[in-house]
């Protein structure tokens, strides 16, 4: 069983002869071929060539296309850029969004056209051409609805409005909902294994808010999803998740990408084992500050947490993306370490 399949069957509930061992590598690429982030994160080939060259390097079970958390958000038309040659892109100016009228400037999505979508694309054509037999490729469709709105709208103004314009917020996620299902579609034609995104501001308003207006999105971009691509989904939510992990089960996602903050133990009881679960070691504080021992003393606690919890689905990876000055060393004993703990 190739590195691909393993991934792909631990996503779908499959027996498995070990645990897939995938660090969340984004940024850190850049690092490892010796190339800028803006360099990395606005030329398609520069992108999958740090992908690939990465791979080649540690091996891991599967590799991540993204370039930061604002590529659909400039697709829709916010100003967005890099500050500086070391520095990803983000957004820049006033938000997009401060009406229902701002909402009439958006245009339909086209992934063909649009801002980065075409670069991204480009990248995972040569990403997938390259390791697409060997590792599996996750592509990344940026950003929930939630979060996408809180990239349009500014994340205290979207605060507000959950209160006092419940409404915009609502129609800002139906767009928001039509370019994931845009572009999330286009990334699997171009090659994608799994399709990937982030939600972490929904992490910021509660239980009952996060069930009330983060949650149906998920679920319907996650549906609209799979049925049309057939790819499994999974969804990553930064924090604390233990108040709203079981609800996150509930999204439809294969796979739940939870950080160091969430107790991996606790995890498993709430989501069953109808879900795999991506994480969670401290992307700072062991695998970008510790050392190779830390490294391998964090992963046999959480694959001895993954043991405890019966048979079940379990990908070995950071709870983030990687720091971009993590240790060559500490990827690699990552990397290690489930062959350490068989």
């Amino acid at each position: 069983m190739n590195s691909r399949q393993l991934v792909l069957d631990t996503l779908q509930g499959r027996r498995t002869e070990r645990v897939p061992v995938a660090p969340m590598a984004v940024h850190a690429c850049a690092r490892y071929a010796g190339i800028s982030l803006h360099r990395y994160t606005s030329a398609p080939t520069a992108l999958a060539d740090a992908v690939i060259r990465t791979w080649e390097r540690f091996h891991p079970d599967a590799v991540f296309v993204s370039a930061d958390t604002w590529v659909t958000a400039q697709a829709m038309g916010a100003r967005v850029g890099a500050l500086a040659e070391d520095q990803p892109w983000g957004g820049l100016g006033e938000p997009l969004v401060r009406s229902a009228f701002d909402l009439k400037r958006i245009r339909p999505p086209d992934p063909a056209t649009q801002g980065r979508f075409p670069l991204m694309l480009a990248a995972l054509r040569r990403v997938a051409a390259v390791l697409g037999r060997d590792a599996a490729v996750v592509a990344c469709f940026d950003q929930f609805p939630f979060s996408l709105a809180a990239a349009l709208m500014g994340i205290n103004e979207l605060m507000l409005a959950l209160q006092d314009d419940p409404a915009l917020v609502r129609a800002v996620m139906e767009r928001g909902l039509d370019y994931g299902l845009a572009y999330g579609r286009a990334l699997a034609a171009a090659g994608a294994d799994v399709l990937t995104g982030g939600d972490s501001p929904a992490g910021l308003i509660g239980p009952r808010r996060y069930r009330e207006f983060a949650l149906p999105y998920e679920q319907r971009l996650i549906a609209g999803l799979k049925a049309v691509t057939g790819k499994p989904v999974s969804l990553h939510i930064c924090g604390d998740a233990r108040p709203i992990i079981a609800d996150m089960a509930r999204s439809g996602a294969d796979g739940l990408e939870i950080d160091q903050r969430t107790d991996l133990g606790e995890a498993f009881r709430a989501v069953g084992p109808g879900v795999t679960l991506w994480g969670n070691l401290d992307p700072v504080g062991v695998l970008a500050r510790g050392s190779p021992a830390d490294v391998h003393a964090a992963a046999g606690r959480a694959l001895a947490a993954a043991r405890a919890a019966g048979p079940g689905r379990f990908i070995l990876s950071s709870g983030c993306t990687l720091a971009v000055e993590t240790p060559a060393a500490n990827v690699e004993a990552l990397i290690s370490a489930v062959s350490l703990n068989m």
